[in-house]
């Protein structure tokens, strides 16, 4: 699972360097650990992996946004498409100053989501606890 949170991290524009090996085994064994805790299982099924590593790589953007904020410099956190023009049609998408989110907010939203990723799916693996 670590390649699939390396993989992951990847995509969202995190390239992982070897200092980081320590924290991505932490973000991993965390996000695990709660939803075998929260299922009630000893063993993290298959089709709850993918669940842990968008959870592991939240908890990993996480760390690196409080403890290493510089290491984040390669993710790509502006708006994709703020104004076209076709013609003599104008369509703006993103407010100019003051109404759009910051790169910042962007983060936060992307931690907050790759956080609460798929909990709903974890009812489908629940087991009763005596």
């Amino acid at each position: 699972m670590k390649k699939r949170l390396r993989e992951r991290l990847a995509a969202l524009g995190y390239a992982v360097q070897g200092a980081d090996e320590a924290l991505l085994g932490f973000a991993l064994d965390k996000a695990v650990g709660s939803i075998k805790n929260d299922c009630n299982l000893a063993d993290l099924p298959e089709g709850l992996q993918r669940i842990a590593v968008e959870w592991a790589a939240g908890e990993f953007l996480q760390a690196k946004k409080a403890f290493a904020p510089d290491d984040l410099a390669g993710l790509y956190l502006e708006a994709a498409v703020k104004q076209i023009q076709a013609g003599d049609t104008t369509v703006q998408f993103a407010a100019a100053e003051g109404g759009s989110q910051t790169p910042e907010q962007r983060l936060n939203q992307l931690i907050n989501y790759l956080l609460s990723y798929g909990r709903s799916e974890l009812a489908c693996y629940r087991r009763l606890r005596w």
